[in-house]
């Protein structure tokens, strides 16, 4: 049994024939529309109430009804039943002309425990139904309506009867409804459509369903249409705002950056919610610190980063976006960080939103504000994981005159909860990479240093774009005598655990470089320093689901070029070889033995030897460079060969040509590029003098040293010089062994070179009361800038550098020097 009995409506025309004939009456009665259309609805029914062709009264719309409770019709079977009728007589216009529709009867079984809902469904469609009911002509005027079409036109039935919808409604609504209407008479099918009444007086933005039906005879002509229209705004709303929160979930966080995740909520929300979106954060998040936490009481300074308002139609950033501003402690923003609760405002009135516009706006901003006509505001604090980032400002203004209400709460603070998880994202990994970039540059060389030897470009490309840190490393070193280093390495891996294995390689070989050891050498002490790292970080002691670390595993090219002699020494620990490029732009490159790649120990590293012409280039890099996922070793060399054969003029434009060439797509591992063009030193600003083993020679020596500095402009320096040239070869006539050799580099400094065939290096000590000697290296110390020894094959150099003025650095005092 249902739980509702069904509800049926017949029209008839004037004649009593049957016109109109709903499901309800055929699930009641047995007979289809087909069958039931144009047959006399008293003989059809057998039923001597229902009509029988009395000619309807003219000039109204219609009758209070006639109800019957208890009739007695045949149905379609033949069987006899009860049930009950209501019956509308009807004018066919405003004129009573016409042949349109006659009498409306509504329907319904009366017999059972249902009785009196049965009874009271007649007068409830008519009175109290939400579905408002409207019956028009052929000409679509109005010829009958509902109590629900009465309530919500607001028109009594004399001044509707006879007045076409676009007559009572203004607006494109009206005739949008009005079309539906004449296409259902036209195809003679039910037109079902949403329409927004704006155009409806007193009823703000409302949507309704219209469903229009035709109404014919039993010729089939067309004698009007009914119309039946229902409130479905909330349901609509409802669709609306789910529809919205999706797309929020779709659209906020495509990007871990929070001034682009912010602009993403802005662009939900405006036009679909709100006239004017804004999103302000902490500063001090975008500063890098962590936000404090829980509520915030307090004035609070806060920076929009993004901002969007609907004006005339069309959506335009702002651009205040950047600045900053202190809320006060009862500002709108200021309130809702302490109460950590959205708040609704709908009264410019309020203390907070006319503090704010009219004491914490600037003349700019307040004058903006007028025009635009805000009057509801709705102001959500940003939250995520118990922390508070900031606020979101929701207005609505002119361009919307329905207010917010409670029931936007709920909406405006999903979207904000939606974006404020990412942008705590987006604020924790910005804080990461941070902490990531810092990492790299305290690692890695940001500037070239001060040298005279080579020009140096360079380029480094992570594998993780996103952290932008990895394991290659590149150093350009400054060494005695004028030389310098030259240092590309590659550890196995990449990440934040490959960069700070580099961090450690790359210190040692800093320090390694500073004792002046040979290339081959340097890279037996690094390789026995990575297979100590590789027991410290064993496996075995890494925390469940850490990344192993055991195998520590790096490649590395060292070299060391003297800017005298041109020579550069190099070797390789399993390391691609370096490419150099001639003078005439041919590029090849140098078959430098490889040895073993860092941390397999116990075999040996060989050193080779070339001299670098003049104009010539040298190529350092690691293998991300030339390794990727379409060409192997060789076709990766031979590109590489090629990129460096095309003159580009600077070092710097060379460098982004051989990157773009060979990585277009960006790199799949770690890489690193170190370009050098080797420089060579004056032979005018070297002098080299051959000193014999007797103490007398000391005096001829000195004085050939000021001689020189006199030839070089440099007399400011021939004080110092001349103690520091007696000194050192002193010493080395005293503890030494033949050949001696003294030698002045006139570069950034000065440099001064003892060197003898002794192995054995003197040691820097603080002399006592009463001994001869031990003073000499102390004031060789205390004079220059630096000093140092580096073994040699033929024995040992012992070597000082004095910073010249010319070059940027004070000379030391005579009063200093006598002080000593």
């Amino acid at each position: 049994m249902d739980a509702y009995p069904p509800l049926g409506v017949v029209v008839t025309d004037r004649q009593g024939l049957v016109v109109g004939w709903t499901p309800g009456v055929e699930r009641l009665l047995g007979y289809t529309s087909v069958e039931a259309r144009g047959r006399s609805v008293a003989e059809l029914l057998d039923a001597p109430v229902l009509p029988d062709g009395e000619p309807a009264r003219e000039g109204g719309a219609a009758e209070h009804g006639e109800r019957h409770p208890d009739v007695s019709v045949r149905h379609k079977d033949g069987h006899r039943l009860a049930v009950a009728v209501s019956r509308y007589r009807l004018t066919s216009g405003a004129d009573g002309a016409g042949g349109g529709p006659g009498t409306v009867l509504l329907v319904a079984p009366p017999s059972g425990p249902a009785e009196p809902l049965r009874q009271s469904l007649s007068g409830w469609v008519l009175q109290d139904s939400p579905m408002a009911l409207t019956v028009y002509d052929t000409d679509l005027r109005s010829v009958w309506q509902s109590a629900a079409m009465h309530r919500l036109s607001g028109l009594p039935d004399e001044e509707r009867c006879g007045r076409r919808l676009p007559e009572i409604f203004a607006g494109p609504d009206a005739v949008e409804w009005e079309e539906a209407m004449r296409l259902a008479m036209a195809t003679g099918e039910e037109q079902v459509s949403e329409l927004k009444g704006t155009g409806l007086t007193g009823l703000g933005s409302r949507v309704f369903s219209v469903s229009a039906t035709p109404l014919r005879d039993a010729e089939g002509r067309t004698l009007g249409v009914c119309a039946l229209v229902g409130d479905v705004t909330e349901r609509r709303r409802a669709r609306e705002r789910l529809s919205l929160l999706n797309d929020a979930s779709l659209h906020i966080g495509s990007t871990l950056d929070m001034v682009q995740t912010a602009r993403e909520l802005t662009e939900v929300a405006v036009p679909r919610f709100t006239d004017f979106a804004r999103v302000d954060l902490l500063d001090v998040i975008l500063q890098g610190d962590e936000p404090p936490a829980g509520p915030l009481a307090g004035p609070v300074r806060l920076r929009r980063i993004a901002e969007l308002f609907l004006c005339e139609g069309v959506t335009t950033a702002q651009h205040t976006v950047g600045e900053a501003d202190v809320y006060l402690a009862n500002s709108p923003a200021a309130l809702c960080l302490a109460t950590g609760r959205p708040t609704l405002y709908r009264d410019s009135t309020a203390p907070p939103i006319r503090s704010y516009y009219e004491i914490d706006a600037t003349p700019e901003r307040r004058a903006r504000v007028r025009r635009m006509g805000p009057h509801s505001w709705i102001i959500v604090p940003v939250k995520a994981r118990g922390t508070t980032l900031g606020v979101v400002w929701f207005t609505r203004m002119r361009e919307t005159p329905e207010s917010f209400d409670e029931d936007d709460l709920p909406l405006a603070e999903d979207l904000v909860a939606r974006a404020a998880v990412c942008l705590d994202n987006a604020r924790r990994f910005t804080r990461e990479r941070a902490a990531a970039l810092t990492l790299q540059r305290s690692l890695l060389p940001q500037r070239m240093p001060e040298q005279s030897a080579v020009e140096a470009a360079f380029r480094y490309l992570p594998a993780e774009q996103r952290s932008g840190v990895g394991g290659d490393w590149f150093d350009v070193i400054p060494l005695s005598g004028a030389r310098v280093a030259l240092v590309v390495g590659d550890v196995v891996g990449h990440g934040i655990h490959a960069a700070a294995t580099m961090g450690r390689l790359r210190a040692a070989v800093q320090t390694l470089a500073d004792v002046d050891l040979a290339p081959a050498e340097l890279l037996t002490h690094l390789d026995d320093l990575v297979l100590r790292l590789s027991a410290e970080s064993g496996a075995d002691m890494q925390p469940p689901g850490a990344e192993a670390a055991g195998d520590i595993g790096a490649t590395c090219l060292y070299a060391v070029y003297d800017p005298v002699s041109r020579r550069c020494s190099m070797a390789l620990a399993g390391h691609p070889p370096p490419a150099v490029v001639g003078p005439d732009g041919t590029a090849e490159f140098l078959d430098v033995p490889v040895g073993p790649p860092l941390g397999l120990g116990g075999l040996p590293f060989e050193s080779m030897e070339v001299t670098l012409q003049e104009g010539s280039l040298l190529a350092l890099y690691t293998d991300g460079l030339i390794h990727s996922g379409h060409r192997d070793f060789g076709e990766g060399l031979e590109a590489l060969r090629e990129a460096l054969a095309v003159p580009t003029g600077t070092l710097d434009s060379l460098c982004d040509h051989v990157v773009h060439k060979l990585l277009p797509e960006g790199p799949a591992d770690d890489a690193a590029l170190l370009l050098v063009r080797p420089r060579a030193l004056d032979a005018r600003r070297v002098a080299v003098w051959d000193v014999e083993t007797d103490f007398a020679a000391v005096p001829r020596i000195r004085s050939d040293a000021v001689r020189a500095l006199d030839e070089w402009g440099l007399e400011e320096a021939a004080f110092v010089t001349e103690l520091v040239v007696s000194e050192l070869v002193t010493n080395a006539i005293r503890y030494g062994a033949p050949p001696i050799q003294l030698r002045l580099i006139h570069d950034r400094g000065l440099i001064c070179e003892v060197s003898d065939s002794s192995s054995t290096a003197p040691h820097l000590r603080r002399a006592r009361m009463f001994d001869e000697g031990g003073r000499g290296l102390l004031l060789v110390a205390q004079l220059t800038e630096r000093w140092g020894t580096r073994q040699t094959a033929a024995g040992k150099t012992i070597w000082c550098e004095q910073t010249l003025a010319a070059a940027g650095g004070p000379l030391l005092s005579l009063e200093g020097t006598a002080a000593i």
